[in-house]
C-alpha cells in the first residue's frame, strides 16, 4: 500500500518583529493545513532573521561602534530557546532544564507559539531560526510536531563566511535525525542547513542514520543551488525540501538599511518592554480555516481554471517545473506583513496562470499588474551590495522540491515573495526504499569494511 504524505516549502521572509513573523508562520500554516498539508518547511534563519548584506562594520582588524549596534539589534531580534549555549540536547527536548522562579518555561515563549501552531494546525513544523543562548548566537532548525510539541533542534555547525562573526558553532551532536510517524507513514527526518549542503562528510552523517526525508533550508539562492539538491536526493535516495527567503531590500531591517539609533536598537516588541509573543500572535490561529482558497492540484481531480489573459511560453521558463504534484499558492504582500489580528477580514486573493500540461502557477495581485514581458523572466541574480535601489532583490528565492532519484517535483521558484507555498502531493515514501535497489550509500553501497565516518557525540545507526 502507497505511503503517501503531502509536503511543502514556504518561500517567506522574516518580517519586522518576531510578533509579525509568527503571526504570519501562523496565517501560512493554518493555509498549508486548509490544501492537506502533513509537513511544511521554512526558510534558513527565518525567525530572528537573516542579515543579508550587513557587514556589522567588520574588516580584518578591526570592528567599528556602528558595527557593534547593529550586532545589538540583530542579538535582541534573535529567538530564546531557553536552551544551554552547549546546548542541552534531550533534556532541552523533555523540558528536564531548570525554569526561573516565577516563570511558567524557559526562554521568550517562542517554542511554546510554535508548538501552539502545529497544535491547531496539525501540521508538522520544521522552522530555521537564528537562537541566542547565553551571549552567542547559533543558526538553528526546530523541529514541532502537532502531537509530541518540540521533538529536536540543532545548531549550524559550520557557519558560512561572515556568518562566522555573528553565529557561534554548533555541536555536531544536533545532526542527529528525529522520527515521527504521520498519517500512518513512518519518517526519519533531518535538517542540513544551507552551505552545510556542501560537506560531503556531514551528508554521509545524514544518510547513515536512514534518512527518507532531508531537509535544506538556505540562504542560497544561486543557480547551483537546485543541481545540489537533485545530488543529495539521488545520493541519499530521499525526498529533499528546501526553502530560502525571497527578500528585496526595502524589506531588509533598518539598522541594515540605515545607521541604527544609539538610544534603543531594539525590534519594537522590546522597545516597548512587550513579550516576543504577543497577543496577536497567540491568537493568530483563529479563523484562517475559513480564508484558504480551494487552489489543490492534483493529478485525478482537476480544478476548474479561472479565465486570466494567456502568457506565452517563454515567461513561464525558469519560474517552475511542471508537474502534476505541484502547485505554487502565493499571498499578497499586505497579507504577509501585517499581523493577523490586523487581516481577519481581509482573503488572500491570486491568480491561477496556466502552465503546461494542465498545471498551475498561483500569482498575487490582478491580472493587469503583471508585466507578461519581464516580471517572470528569469534574471541573472544581483549584487545585493550595488545600487542600493529598494525594489532590488536582495535574495530571488529558489525554493523547491525533489524526489529520491534526482527528479524536481516543484520549483525552484524565482523572485516570488510573501509566503509563497510549493505543495507537493501524493508523495510516495516507498519511492525511497525502491530506490535502495541499486544505491544505498550507507549500505550496500558504502564499503563500510574499508571505509569509516565517525561524529563527534553522534550515534550514526539509524534512529529506532
Amino acid at each position: 500500500m502507497p505511503q503517501c504524505l503531502t509536503l511543502a516549502v514556504s518561500q517567506s521572509h522574516t518580517l519586522s518583529t518576531t510578533s509579525e513573523t509568527l503571526s504570519a508562520l501562523a496565517s501560512i500554516a493554518h493555509e498549508a493545513a486548509g490544501q492537506g498539508v502533513h509537513l511544511l518547511l521554512f526558510p534558513e534563519a527565518y525567525l530572528g532573521g537573516y542579515p543579508r548584506t550587513c557587514s556589522f562594520g567588520a574588516v580584518v582588524g578591526s570592528r567599528s561602534d556602528e558595527g557593534r549596534q547593529q550586532f545589538l539589534a540583530y542579538f535582541h531580534s534573535a529567538i530564546d530557546l531557553g536552551d544551554t549555549p552547549r546546548g542541552a540536547g534531550d533534556d532541552w527536548v523533555q523540558r528536564r532544564l531548570e525554569v526561573a522562579e516565577g516563570q511558567e518555561y524557559r526562554g521568550d515563549g517562542t517554542r511554546e507559539e510554535l508548538e501552539k501552531v502545529a497544535r491547531e494546525t496539525g501540521v508538522f513544523l520544521v522552522v530555521g531560526l537564528v537562537e541566542r543562548a547565553g551571549g552567542s548566537l547559533y543558526c538553528a532548525v526546530v523541529y514541532v510536531c502537532p502531537r509530541r510539541g518540540c521533538i529536536g533542534k540543532r545548531r549550524k555547525v559550520m557557519p558560512t563566511g561572515s556568518e562566522r562573526l555573528i553565529w557561534a558553532q554548533g555541536s555536531p551532536s544536533t545532526l542527529k535525525a528525529v522520527t515521527t510517524t504521520i498519517a500512518g507513514v513512518r519518517l526519519t527526518l533531518a535538517a542540513a542547513i544551507c552551505w552545510e549542503n556542501y560537506m560531503p562528510l556531514l551528508r554521509h552523517s545524514l544518510y547513515s542514520q536512514n534518512v527518507n526525508l532531508y531537509l535544506a533550508p538556505t540562504a542560497d539562492a544561486k543557480d547551483a543551488w537546485l543541481p545540489l539538491m537533485r545530488t543529495i536526493a539521488c545520493e541519499g535516495r530521499a525526498y529533499v525540501l528546501s526553502a530560502n527567503q525571497c527578500v528585496r531590500r526595502k524589506h531588509l531591517p533598518p539598522w541594515i538599511r540605515g545607521s541604527p539609533s544609539k538610544k534603543d536598537t531594539r525590534p519594537e516588541e522590546f522597545a516597548t518592554g512587550e513579550s516576543a509573543v504577543t497577543e496577536g500572535a497567540t491568537s493568530c490561529g483563529a479563523g484562517t480555516g475559513e480564508k484558504i482558497r480551494n487552489m489543490t492540484h492534483d493529478s485525478s481531480d482537476q480544478p476548474s481554471i479561472p479565465k486570466t489573459p494567456p502568457i506565452a511560453p517563454k515567461t513561464l521558463q525558469g519560474v517552475l517545473t511542471p508537474s502534476p504534484l505541484h502547485i505554487g499558492s502565493i499571498p499578497t504582500h499586505d497579507q504577509a506583513t501585517s499581523p493577523l489580528k490586523q487581516r481577519k477580514d481581509r482573503r488572500r486573493s491570486s491568480n491561477l496562470m496556466p502552465m503546461p500540461d494542465n498545471h498551475f502557477l498561483a500569482l498575487p495581485g490582478e491580472p493587469s499588474a503583471i508585466d507578461e514581458s519581464d516580471s517572470m523572466q528569469v534574471k541573472e541574480p544581483t549584487d545585493p551590495v550595488g545600487s542600493g535601489d529598494d525594489d532590488e532583490f536582495a535574495s530571488r528565492g529558489g525554493s523547491c522540491i525533489v524526489g529520491p532519484t534526482g527528479n524536481v517535483i516543484a520549483g525552484p521558484l524565482w523572485e516570488v515573495e510573501d509566503g509563497g507555498l510549493l505543495i507537493a502531493r501524493d508523495i510516495d515514501f516507498e519511492d525511497c526504499e525502491r530506490g535502495r535497489l541499486d544505491l544505498d550509500v550507507a549500505g550496500s553501497y558504502s564499503r563500510n569494511d574499508a571505509f569509516e565516518l565517525k561524529v563527534a557525540g553522534l550515534n550514526l545507526d539509524p534512529p529506532p
